[in-house]
């Protein structure tokens, strides 16, 4: 069978036609502006899809939809696939889910966060298959975090953002913090738009200096050794642009296991390496994260 995907970012929309192998069998791109732009032009490419002309084996029999957040997921709520509180203002309480399923008709749809879609593609086919809990954290321009527990998706009052705990400033550190609701969380510490404010260049233009790593790293430490604390996952994934820096990773399994102190002694932590690990799907975890969420949704 044939799954539509849609991994719905802030900058970029990637539509896709995949089967249940994740094999990634057709793929466009269209750039995030305004709904009254981006949409129609998404809708006409999965109508394409489900099209009565095609042969039935070659059109998708769900759509499955990982989307920037903060969104609705709790099924049942009045806003249910609702985009939130966005800073992107143009999607603010934008009812995505719904405008697919009017423009598509009856095709089930699968819905969930574009980091919870990342963690659930590497969980099916990428470095994270067989375990039962694990965490997936993107570091770009902002930070999010999708978790699953007992091999669901955690959701809650709504989903994990755990972008938005709150640092405890490095000695030294006199930045404010880029996040204008927190200051100095997660986000507003180690972002990538945080990293070229404190440092007046991005990230790339960065590289051979090793004291911008060494504070990102231990930013980047304090949040996952309370995740590991208050979560205890079998792993911890690590993408976005920020982890493209290669370099980090040593540092960030150091300081994690600095500020654990030997608290906990798992065969994860003995291991850490693969505990700490970057994603293993080559950039494509979200838009096969989101054809696992339409396999799952014929399944409901």
């Amino acid at each position: 069978m044939l799954y539509g995907a849609l991994e719905a970012g802030g900058t970029k929309m990637i539509c896709a036609v995949g089967n249940e192998n994740g094999q990634i069998l057709d793929q466009t791109t269209i750039p995030t502006t305004t709904p009254e732009e981006t949409m129609p032009q998404i809708i006409e490419y999965f109508k394409t899809k489900i099209d009565e002309n095609l042969p039935e084996e070659d059109r998708i029999v769900a759509l499955g939809v990982a989307c920037f957040g903060p969104v609705d997921v709790r099924e049942g709520s009045k806003t249910y696939g609702n985009i939130l509180n966005t800073p992107k203002i143009a999607w603010r309480n934008y009812p995505i889910v719904k405008t697919l399923k009017d423009a598509l008709g009856d095709i089930p749809i699968g819905f969930d966060t574009d980091v919870n879609g990342s963690l659930l593609g590497e969980a099916t086919w990428g470095t994270a298959k067989g375990l039962t809990d694990a965490v997936y954290i993107t570091i770009g321009t902002g930070i999010g975090m999708g978790a699953i527990s007992g091999g669901n998706p955690i959701h809650g009052q709504l989903h994990p953002e755990a972008g938005h705990i709150i640092m405890s400033k490095i000695p030294g550190d006199e930045y404010k913090g880029h996040c204008p609701t927190h200051g100095a969380c997660f986000e507003g510490m180690a972002s990538g738009p945080a990293i070229q404010e404190r440092w007046g260049k991005p990230a790339q233009e960065l590289r051979e200096m090793p004291e911008v790593w060494e504070l990102e790293a231990k930013y980047i430490a304090q949040a996952l050794t309370a995740i590991t604390l208050i979560l205890s996952p079998q792993k911890i994934i690590l993408g976005g642009g920020v982890m493209g820096q290669s370099q980090l990773f040593p540092l960030v399994r150091k300081y994690t296991l600095d500020y654990l102190n030997n608290y906990i002694d798992t065969k994860e932590l003995r291991n850490v390496n693969s505990y700490i690990t970057p994603a293993a799907l080559n950039g494509n975890q979200g838009i096969m994260g989101a054809i696992k969420l339409a396999e799952l949704a014929t399944e409901e």
